[in-house]
């Protein structure tokens, strides 16, 4: 908790949600406009948005195999949330969502969005090479007869 600004304190939150699948990238950055707005009217802020995109989830929800997550930084007071996860609650379009009250923000880019860029990085094998080719050639059953096996005499 910080200074009260008027009656409330203010604190810091993470609000993590999934929507359905089958709505547009526009239809979910209406939808976090619309609840930013509502932390703005009720006097918090939003500090940072991260659309994470279109996921698989883990098990169904409502029939959906997958959802576009949203993860919100938001510095405002207890009510603000409350009426947040109000509209969330009442919007058809939400499946889940979570909140939860964090001491501070993290620095740069969130957990998912650094393993998606390290997604991004060229792999070993990516140009027309396989494994197999940078393999070194095993000795055929004919030149292993040729040669000569250590500490043998001859």
């Amino acid at each position: 908790m910080r200074k009260a600004r008027g009656r409330y304190k203010l604190a810091y939150y993470e609000s993590v949600f999934i929507t359905r699948q089958d709505i547009s990238a526009t239809q979910v950055e209406g939808l976090a406009e619309t609840f930013t707005k509502v932390i703005s009217d009720n006097g918090g802020s939003i500090a940072n948005t991260e659309n994470w995109g279109l996921r698989t989830l883990s098990y169904r929800i409502k029939k959906n195999r997958r959802g576009h997550y949203v993860m919100f930084h938001i510095d405002a007071p207890a009510p603000a949330i409350h009426e947040m996860e109000r509209q969330m609650r009442i919007n058809e379009n939400v499946l889940r969502y979570l909140t939860i009250k964090v001491d501070a923000f993290d620095e740069g880019p969130s957990v998912m969005m650094r393993s998606r860029s390290r997604d991004d990085r060229p792999r070993r094998y990516d140009n027309s090479e396989t494994k197999s080719d940078n393999a070194a050639p095993a000795a055929t059953a004919s030149e292993a007869d040729d040669k000569p096996s250590e500490g043998a005499e001859s």
